[in-house]
């Protein structure tokens, strides 16, 4: 019987790409000044190619090769970084079922939880500005840990402070490594959360279109 559910957050519960592609369509219009001569849809482009779905280019490094490839001033790049970071909770936006979904299992009495990589400020952030928070008994951000996913340590601390057995807890995630072959191969039940750009783990691992589909399994 599953009692506990954990969820990844970039590309599970946020919709990462519709988040940066709207921070970056203002942040054209912010430099305009600068980037008049790049069309706005290649700028767009070009920052998402090199951010891959957040698992690209650091987004120092990122912009440091935006200022390059297009001709901007070097300076440019900490403005372009800050408005960046500065912005971004601004636009982040959840899948469009994730508060109906997460509710149900709250309904259910499921406990729920998040085990993320990133830097606490920008996914407690994120968390916050998604307003999910009080769905979730905990929250686990890499950068706090000193473990990021795939090490199968920080599943276990998510089910050491939820107080459930492996496999009595689902984890739901996109990435096909870190999130859906790292939690089967720590013992939980794992299901993959499609994506049209990574390539799906094991047949064995199930796949999900929408996050509602997790409450098949539950």
């Amino acid at each position: 019987m599953i009692k506990a559910v954990l969820f990844d957050l970039d590309g599970t519960l946020l919709d990462r790409d519709s988040t940066v592609r709207l921070l970056l369509r203002d942040q054209y219009e912010t430099f305009a000044t600068h980037l008049g001569h790049v069309d706005r849809d290649v700028f767009v482009s070009r920052v998402l190619v090199l951010d891959d779905h957040g698992h690209g280019k650091k987004t120092a490094a990122l912009y440091a090769s935006i200022v390059e490839e297009f001709d901007l001033p070097a300076v440019l790049a900490a403005d372009l970084l800050d408005h960046f970071w500065g912005r971004y909770h601004a636009f982040c936006r959840p899948f469009a079922d994730v508060i109906s979904t997460l509710s149900e299992l709250g309904r259910r009495g499921t406990q729920l939880g998040i085990v993320t990589n990133g830097t606490q400020r920008v996914q407690h952030g994120a968390i916050s500005a998604l307003g999910i928070l009080s769905y979730f008994e905990m929250v686990l951000i890499s950068e706090a840990e000193g473990l990021r996913k795939p090490d199968r340590r920080i599943f276990d601390k998510a089910l050491a402070r939820l107080g459930v057995d492996a496999a009595e807890c689902c984890h739901v995630g996109d990435h096909p490594v870190a999130d859906a072959t790292a939690a089967k191969a720590a013992g939980l039940v794992a299901i993959w959360k499609r994506t049209s750009y990574w390539s799906p783990p094991a047949a064995d691992i199930p796949a999900i279109d929408t996050l509602s589909e997790v409450l098949s399994y539950v």
